[in-house]
């Protein structure tokens, strides 16, 4: 399809790339399946949360859309989904207008979340913003310096995971805004819950920045796969998958949950059959799928999870 063909509304649906948004989503299902266990469960803030995640990851995509073409990170040659700054699909400015945008209301929906979670959560929250802009904006870009994966397993694993479950905790133990992080509502299990996700989640980057290796070296977009290379971007990958994959058995046989919490096991089968795509091809033809695959897989993984820690 040319870029004449392309309707208004399907530009601003590719700029914002809503398949995106599971890495957006496993954190807060992960996290809420967590609370449900611990008996924390508190839906408003589960839902703020989701919301405001899916709003800087919105924003995000925006903002490495816009910086990227201005950047000349894109090019023709790139073998990734249509970028719609550098294709003129969406004139830049408009572009830049509509990551400021997200970015307030993803700071506007969680102001409720500081009601619940105080102080810790207004950190959290304009830091994650500001990141989320630093990923590919600004002086010193995250990504164009090897550490957009170091982002994304923070903030989109760690942060994510860790912070839903300490709003909801936050919610039902303690009184609004507190100056400080309760006893209760980060826990341990809580921060190892969220290494599946900071795993997964990082690894469709990893998928992403191998597809684009070569054009990125070209450009000077000095991702960590550029630095790394096929072979070592490819450990790290499975790696990344394999970090998922111990965190069932260790809350099974450390932390005597029940053997349901083995549920994300399930999954170990379509992991494989993704992995094996990423670590023998290189083109866009077979790791476009292999992205979304990975997305997939990160919903599957975490949804089989938040199950077994439910049930």
């Amino acid at each position: 399809m040319s870029t004449s063909e392309v309707s208004r509304t399907r530009a601003w649906l590719m700029a914002a790339r809503p398949q995106t948004l599971p890495a957006a989503a496993a954190p807060v299902i992960v996290g809420t399946g967590l609370a449900v266990h611990e008996g924390v469960f508190a839906p408003l803030p589960a839902l703020f949360a989701f919301v405001g995640a899916a709003l800087i990851q919105i924003g995000t995509n925006f903002a490495n859309d816009y910086y990227d073409a201005i950047k000349g990170a894109d090019t023709d040659d790139r073998e990734g989904f249509t970028r719609v700054t550098q294709s003129g699909l969406i004139p830049p400015e408009r572009v830049k207008l509509a990551t400021i945008v997200t970015f307030g209301l993803a700071i506007l929906s969680g102001t409720y979340l500081v009601y619940e979670g105080g102080l810790p959560i207004l950190v959290i929250g304009l830091v994650s913003v500001l990141c989320g802009w630093a990923y590919t904006g600004g002086p010193y870009p995250l990504g164009y310096h090897g550490l957009g994966d170091l982002f994304v397993f923070v903030f989109f694993g760690l942060v994510a995971v860790t912070g839903t479950f300490y709003v909801q905790a936050a919610a039902v133990l303690v009184d609004p805004f507190p100056t400080s992080i309760p006893p209760g509502t980060i826990t341990p299990e809580s921060v190892v819950a969220s290494l599946p996700v900071a795993g997964v989640s990082t690894a469709i980057l990893v998928v992403n920045n191998v597809r684009d290796l070569e054009t990125d070296a070209e450009t000077g977009k000095r991702t960590l796969a550029v630095r790394l290379g096929y072979r070592f971007s490819r450990f790290e990958y499975v790696g990344l998958l394999a970090l998922a994959y111990v965190v069932p058995p260790w809350f099974w046989l450390a932390w005597e949950f029940g053997p349901t919490v083995l549920l994300p096991l399930v999954s170990l089968p379509y992991a494989a059959t993704v992995a094996r795509t990423v670590c023998t091809r290189t083109d866009g033809e077979a790791l476009n799928p292999a992205l979304e695959g990975t997305g997939k897989l990160l919903v599957l993984y975490a949804v089989l999870l938040a199950a077994g820690l439910v049930i």
